[in-house]
C-alpha cells in the first residue's frame, strides 16, 4: 500500500485525501446531480464506490430505508467477488469475518433404508485452483458496509442519502436531461449519513435533475418501469423455504456446505459466518400456478418440519430464526439495460443493474456477485465519460456486455435449480448432481464472463502472445517478485479500483524490445500517455504501466530500465518503486500464462478484464488501441 507521497501520514492511510466535490460535500441533495443512483444494494453501492474515485463528479445514492441494511438476503461470495474486494481494499478484512467454504458434502438416500440419508461424497471447493481467493459466506449487509466505507474514504467522500423514494423520471434535453421526482419518506439522520434540506418534509415530493440515472432498485424497480422496461421470463412453479437459523443438531456436517437429496425433498445447506448461524434452503415441492402464490404464506414451523423430514434420521432443533422467507423460483431478464431506445437523442441516460434487470434463484449464489460486477462495469465508464476522458459511445458497452452475462447466468441457474428440485429417482445416476456441480465450478466462481470484441476489447489476433490471459476475461493473477524490495506479491493484487488502465509490459529475454517500447511510450507525441494524461497530472494517473522481467529479481537492475517504470508521483515527485516485477523461477508467470519469450503487452481495463494483447515490438499498436476509447486532454 502506497502513501506518504503527498506528505507524511500518521492516520489511517486507507482514507484518501478529499478532493473536488469531497472537499465540501453538501448535506442536502443538490438540485443538479451528475449521477443519481437509486438503491444502495450491492449493484448501486459498488457503482457509488467506484464513482467516488472521480472527485469532480457529483454522485448521490438514494435509499428508501431510513438507515443501513440489517438483514441481507444474499450471503454467497464467489472468488471473483473477493478479487473485486481486493481491488476495493477490503478483501483481507471481510475474509476474516466470513465463513470459508473449502469443500461440499453430498448426501443421498441410504440404499439400505431410503428413508434415511447418508453421506455419499465430498468435493473440494476449488480443486482446479481457479483463483487464489477463497469462496466465502458473509451477510450482504456487511458487504454493503465495506463498499460504503470505501466510498466515504475516497476523494469524493461518497455516502448514502437515506429516506428518499424514487417516484418517476422523464428524459428531456439540456445539460441535465433527466428530471427525477423523489419523495421524502423519513427524516432519518445520523453519523456519516446525509440529511435533507429542512424545507423538504416527510411525504413531500420534489424534483432533481441528473445527467445520468442508475436504477439499482430491485426486482420491482420503479426506474425500470419509468423507461418502459419489463422483466420477461417465468417461474418454475417450485417453492423453497429459506431460513437463517441458530440450531442444535446431531447432523455431522452442520458446519459444511451440503447438498442433500432425500425421498422427502432437497436441502441446500450453507454454514454462515460466526460459527453458529446456518442458512438452509428447504424444498417445499411443486406449486399450483392457480393458487395465487399461497405457498408464500407457508408458516415457519412447516418449513422447519420439512427440513427435519429431509434430514431424517438426524434432527434439527431450531433455537432462533433471525430471518426467513418462502419463494417460488423465477428466472427473468429485462428487455433493456438502458433507455437508449426511447431516449430523445438515442443516447443512454438511464441504466438498470442488479435485480432490476435480472432475477433468478439463490441456489448458485450469483445474484449479489453478478450485481456487483454490473456496478463496477458501469461505474468506471460513467467516470470516464463525465470527466471527459472518453466519448459517450463508451456507455453503450455496458448494455452490450452485461445483458449477455445476465442471460448466461439465467441459463446456468435454470439448469442448476432444476437439478436441485429433482427427486432421487429422476436422476440419470446417483452422482449426476455432484458431477454437474464439479464440472461447472468455474461459472459459480464468477470466472466464465467473457466479453466479446468491442471498442474496449480487441479481437484475438494476438492471443497467442499471452494465451493464459484470454481476451475479455478477468486478468488471472500470478505470484511475482517486486524487484525493488524483493517482496513476493500477486501482480494482479496491485490493480486497485482507482479507475486506471493497467498496462503490463512483459519483457523480451534481452530487454531490448522493452526498452524501445518504453522510450516510445514516454517520449513520442503519438504515445497514449502523452496524449491522454492531463497536463500537470502524474504520468501514471491514467495508465499504470508495469514491467515484468523474465530474469530472477536479483538479475534485474531497476536503474537500467526506462524511466517510464520509475515514474515520479505526488507534489514532491517521489519515485514509485512498485512498477518493476520479476518472474519467480518456481512459478514463472511467463510459463503459467503462456507469454511469448519475445515479449507481449497485456492491457487490462479498470474493472480487471483483459482488453488487449499486443506485440512488444510495435508500440504504435498500443496507441491505436486507445485511440477510440480516450479523448485527448
Amino acid at each position: 500500500m502506497q502513501f506518504h507521497h503527498h506528505g507524511y501520514v500518521s492516520t489511517d492511510p486507507r482514507v484518501q485525501p478529499a478532493a473536488g466535490v469531497g472537499l465540501d460535500r453538501p448535506e442536502e441533495l443538490p438540485s443538479e446531480i451528475d449521477v443519481l443512483i437509486v438503491g444502495s444494494g450491492p449493484a448501486g453501492i459498488t457503482a457509488a464506490a467506484q464513482l467516488a474515485q472521480f472527485p469532480n463528479i457529483v454522485t448521490r445514492t438514494i435509499e428508501r430505508r431510513d438507515g443501513r441494511l440489517v438483514l441481507g438476503q444474499a450471503d454467497g461470495i464467489q472468488a471473483r467477488s473477493v478479487e473485486t474486494f481486493q481491488a476495493f481494499g477490503f478483501a483481507e478484512e471481510i475474509t476474516k469475518e466470513a465463513y470459508r467454504i473449502t469443500e461440499t458434502a453430498f448426501w443421498n438416500p441410504d440404499p439400505q433404508n431410503p428413508r434415511n440419508i447418508v453421506r455419499t461424497g465430498f468435493t473440494p471447493d476449488d480443486p482446479q485452483g481457479i483463483s487464489e481467493f477463497p469462496h466465502l459466506i458473509v451477510n450482504q449487509a456487511r458487504v454493503i458496509d465495506y463498499f460504503a466505507e470505501y466510498a466515504r474514504r475516497a476523494p469524493a467522500r461518497g455516502d448514502v442519502d437515506y429516506g428518499y423514494e424514487f417516484v418517476d423520471l422523464q428524459v428531456g434535453e439540456g445539460e441535465y436531461p433527466v428530471e427525477v421526482t423523489l419523495r421524502r419518506v423519513s427524516g432519518y439522520s445520523g453519523a456519516g449519513i446525509n440529511t435533507v434540506d429542512s424545507e423538504v418534509s416527510t411525504g413531500d415530493e420534489f424534483t432533481v435533475r441528473a445527467k445520468y440515472v442508475i436504477g439499482a432498485d430491485g426486482a420491482r424497480s420503479g426506474v425500470r418501469r419509468s423507461i418502459g422496461g419489463s422483466l420477461q421470463g417465468g417461474a418454475s412453479m417450485h417453492a423453497w423455504g429459506v431460513m437463517d437459523v441458530l440450531p442444535r443438531t446431531d447432523f455431522p456436517d452442520i458446519r459444511k456446505k451440503c447438498i442433500i437429496n432425500s425421498e422427502a425433498g432437497s436441502i441446500l445447506h450453507i454454514p454462515r459466518e460466526g460459527n453458529h448461524l446456518c442458512r438452509i434452503y428447504v424444498d417445499l415441492g411443486e406449486t399450483d400456478e392457480h393458487d395465487g402464490g399461497r405457498v408464500r404464506e407457508t408458516p415457519l414451523e412447516a418449513v422447519i418440519a420439512q427440513a427435519n423430514a429431509i434430514l431424517h434420521p438426524y434432527t434439527l432443533d431450531v433455537r432462533d430464526v433471525p430471518w426467513h422467507s418462502v419463494y417460488e423460483v423465477a428466472h427473468r431478464l429485462t428487455d433493456r439495460f438502458d433507455d437508449a431506445a426511447t431516449s430523445p437523442d438515442g443516447k443512454p441516460r438511464v441504466f438498470l443493474m442488479g435485480d432490476a434487470c435480472h432475477t433468478h434463484s439463490a441456489k448458485a449464489g450469483q445474484g449479489m456477485n453478478v450485481s456487483m460486477q454490473d456496478g463496477w462495469n458501469l461505474g468506471w465508464k460513467l467516470g470516464y465519460v463525465l470527466e471527459g476522458r472518453s466519448p459517450e459511445s463508451l456507455l453503450k458497452t455496458y448494455s452490450d456486455e452485461r445483458q449477455v452475462t445476465a442471460k448466461n447466468l439465467i441459463d446456468f441457474d435454470l439448469e442448476w435449480s432444476t437439478l436441485m428440485a429433482k427427486k432421487p429417482e429422476e436422476f440419470d445416476s446417483p452422482s449426476q448432481l455432484r458431477d454437474f456441480y464439479v464440472q461447472t465450478a468455474e461459472f459459480p466462481a464468477g470466472f466464465m464472463t467473457e466479453y466479446e470484441p468491442s471498442m474496449i476489447t480487441s479481437a484475438p489476433e494476438n492471443q497467442q502472445l499471452a494465451s493464459g490471459f484470454p481476451l475479455g476475461k478477468r486478468f488471472k493473477s500470478v505470484m511475482t517478485t517486486r524487484v525493488a524490495d524483493a517482496v513476493d506479491v500477486h501482480i494482479g493484487h496491485h490493480h486497485r479500483a482507482d479507475g486506471r488502465f493497467r498496462v503490463y509490459a512483459f519483457a523480451d529475454a534481452s530487454g531490448e524490445r522493452l526498452a524501445r517500447w518504453a522510450e516510445w511510450l514516454r517520449t513520442s507525441d503519438e504515445s497514449p500517455i502523452r496524449r491522454f494524461t492531463p497536463a500537470g497530472d502524474d504520468i501514471d494517473s491514467i495508465f499504470d504501466v508495469k514491467a515484468v522481467m523474465q530474469q530472477e529479481h536479483h538479475d534485474v537492475d531497476i536503474m537500467a530500465l526506462d524511466e517510464l517504470f520509475r515514474p515520479l508521483s505526488g507534489p514532491f515527485q517521489l519515485v514509485d518503486y512498485e512498477k518493476i516485477y520479476a518472474a519467480k523461477p518456481e512459478d514463472d508467470i511467463f510459463e503459467q500464462r503462456g507469454i511469448s519469450r519475445d515479449g507481449a503487452v497485456v492491457i487490462v481495463r479498470p474493472d480487471h478484464y483483459v482488453s488487449a494483447i499486443l506485440p512488444l515490438d510495435a508500440p504504435e499498436r498500443t496507441a491505436e488501441f486507445f485511440e477510440p476509447i480516450l479523448l485527448a486532454r
